[in-house]
């Protein structure tokens, strides 16, 4: 390649050029090297190549000084990365150079010559990937030690294995719902009332409404709001307004003039209600940790007509509303918690278990045998998962993703053999099942007998 070709590949590159003549003491920058690092183009006295080195950040001095000196005691070539202030216009820029020492007859240095790379948006990409690690991190560790704090405190305030099942699962697939929310709007919050419709929509069609201003909430306030919300529901379909057919719950919301808002939950056309003879932990959660997460209160009045509640928050809850908003999801359907696996009678069913989660497919395998069915499987990848579908199949449970995979090659083929499934998955599509099969979804997390249930409902039909 000719001189003139080879400067066009290093332009193209987005590199510059650069020779130390270690010998006449001289240092020559490109036209190239010249634009990337602001430094004048030509030739300059090296000063021992000091001419260089005061444009490099006092914090990576050191460090470089050191790689060079090494570099220049090695035969070959060397690299480095440091940041470089820039003498014409004062911006900090991280550069990568590779060098190569040539020597004299006696093997002293002679020469290094080298190429110089901007690698600024490389290091601002790996700065926000870091931070994005450590805020997951973050977030992963507050959510379980959440989920800790949520099952040691249901625990406390039941009295049997499967009051407790009920109530935390119930409160898990509350915080689940806000997560959806949550991540579709890239943990900067989530609307107020899709909060409530996803609480809400399908708990009694026709028996609840909802009306309120347009608000963004926090993450952290999305997440106690939700919780409450469940709480409130909860107890209205065991004890309340949606006990029966002609009760209904109205939420109304409102701005408050400090720039937070108040909601306020209205049961009407229930039983009579009688205040509760014990706290449990729904109370607590309404009247401390729902208020003290809101910056707000929460006030809870067992009026004879029907419960009121009343929660306020401050300002602190209440976020920026984005640009664009997601849109409001396909309200959740109510899944009933069947309490034993026992009411699920798959007795004889030959039911194929596709999870990559190890604890979750043992759990599932035991509940379903529990059930009276024979598992198959469970497969963990997509390849065990095929070579299994030649065996005799009643029904699936899949899992929409296996490692990074997509199960749609198990569903396809289970299509064609017209053997029912159910997708339980982590995936929150608001459009229906994962593929746009035509399938039962139960979204993470779950309690096995609903999966259960749902593998009994297939058959049935």
């Amino acid at each position: 390649m000719n001189r003139h070709g080879l400067e066009l590949a290093i332009k193209a590159a987005g590199l510059g050029e650069f020779e130390w003549d270690i010998a006449r003491d001289t240092f020559v920058v490109s036209q190239h090297m010249a634009a990337i690092t602001g430094v004048p183009a030509g030739e300059v006295g090296a000063e021992g190549g000091r001419v260089m080195d005061r444009h490099i950040h006092p914090e990576d001095r050191d460090r470089y000084l050191r790689e060079r000196a090494l570099g220049l005691e090695s035969d070959g070539a060397w690299e480095a990365e440091f940041r470089q202030i820039r003498p014409d216009d004062g911006r900090t820029i991280w550069v990568r150079i590779s060098a190569v020492v040539s020597r004299d007859s006696n093997g002293r240095p002679a020469c290094v010559t080298g190429l110089v790379e901007d690698i600024t948006q490389r290091k601002h990409e790996e700065d926000q990937r870091h931070t994005l690690m450590a805020e997951l991190d973050h977030r992963v560790k507050n959510m379980l030690a959440t989920v800790q704090a949520l099952a040691q405190q249901t625990a406390k305030r039941t009295t049997s294995l499967e009051s407790f099942l009920a109530n935390f699962s119930g409160r898990l697939k509350a915080m689940g719902s806000a997560n959806e929310l949550l991540t579709a709007a890239r943990w900067r919050g989530a609307a107020i009332d899709h909060l409530v419709s996803a609480e809400l929509g399908a708990l009694a069609p026709g028996q609840t409404r909802w009306e309120g201003p347009e608000l963004f909430l926090t993450p952290r306030a999305a997440n106690a709001l939700s919780l409450a919300l469940h709480e409130l529901g909860a107890n209205a379909v065991k004890f309340g307004a949606l006990s029966s057919d002609h009760g209904h719950v109205e939420i109304r919301w409102s701005r408050r003039t400090d720039g937070g808002f108040e909601l306020v939950w209205t049961e009407t056309g229930g039983p009579r209600v009688v205040p509760p003879a014990r706290r449990g932990f729904g109370s607590t959660l309404l009247d401390q940790v729902t208020g003290r997460e809101l910056n707000g209160g929460a006030e809870v009045d067992y009026r004879p007509a029907g419960v009121q509640a009343r929660l306020r928050a401050g300002a602190q809850a209440v976020a920026p509303r984005p640009e664009t908003v997601p849109e409001a999801p396909a309200a959740r359907a109510v899944e009933t918690v069947i309490t034993s696996s026992r009411g699920a009678d798959l007795k004889g069913a030959r039911v194929l278990i596709v999870e990559d989660a190890v604890l979750l497919a043992l759990e599932l395998e035991t509940g379903l045998s529990e059930a009276g069915a024979e598992v198959i499987g469970p497969a963990y990848e997509l390849e065990e998962a095929m070579a299994l579908l030649d065996r005799p199949i009643d029904a699936a449970v899949l899992d929409a993703n296996l490692n990074g995979r997509s199960v749609t090659p198990v569903a396809e083929a289970l299509s064609r053999r017209k053997v029912p499934f159910v997708f339980a998955t982590g995936y929150g599509e608001a459009g229906g099942a994962p593929g746009g099969f035509d399938a039962p979804v139960i979204r993470k997390p779950y309690d096995v007998t609903q999966v259960a249930a749902a593998v009994a409902e297939l058959l049935r039909s």
